[in-house]
């Protein structure tokens, strides 16, 4: 499910980028918790 709502923020990123149409930047703030949602995956992973 994490992955799921991962890949949904990147596919908003993306549209957002290819349509030029950011709500003041929202799509980059999505695009940034992706990411740490993803790192913060990976290192509760090695960690067990």
């Amino acid at each position: 499910m994490l992955w799921t709502i991962v890949v949904i923020l990147l596919v908003l990123w993306l549209l957002g980028l290819v349509t030029s149409y950011t709500l003041g930047g929202v799509i980059h703030i999505l695009l940034v918790i992706a990411i740490v949602i993803v790192v913060i995956n990976l290192l509760q992973g090695r960690r067990s």
